[in-house]
């Protein structure tokens, strides 16, 4: 990833507290050939995806999701947070997330009705994530 996603990214993840911390795991995006079976791609995708995950709420990142407000998104922080299990925010490659990703997901979230590209998506997380916490705190980042 070019520098400016890594610090923007460490920049919003190294704010959140312990508590409430965000760890990136990237998964390698496996090699394509010419004549790629693309849902068997992806099948392979989710696989690897929901076993890095483990036992983890399974929340899936996708342009059908829904699009909370801020103060939508510090309510399902806040129901994440009292449930007391880990949280997995789940975003696809290039091609999307796998159909299985997303059946799984007890939440789908959607960032836009934008295409975004994968750099801009884990800044764009790790600050809403920042912004949701704070409001929840009171902290004066987020600004009705």
């Amino acid at each position: 990833m070019p520098a400016w996603v890594e610090s923007g990214y460490l920049e919003y993840a190294g704010r959140m507290p312990r508590e409430c911390r965000l760890d990136l795991v990237e998964l390698p995006l496996p090699r394509r050939g010419k004549r790629v079976d693309l849902q068997r791609m992806l099948e392979q995708e989710a696989k690897r995806l929901l076993m890095a995950a483990g036992g983890a709420r399974i929340v899936a990142l996708d342009e059908r999701g829904r699009q909370p407000d801020t103060r939508e998104l510090g309510r399902w922080l806040a129901s994440w947070l009292e449930g007391g299990r880990d949280v997995a925010l789940l975003v696809g490659g290039p091609d999307g997330l796998a159909p299985r990703c997303v059946a799984t997901a007890e939440c789908v979230w959607s960032l836009s009705r934008l295409t975004l590209p994968h750099p801009l998506v884990r800044v764009v997380v790790a600050e809403q994530c920042y912004r949701a916490l704070s409001l929840l705190q009171g902290h004066p980042y987020h600004r009705d």
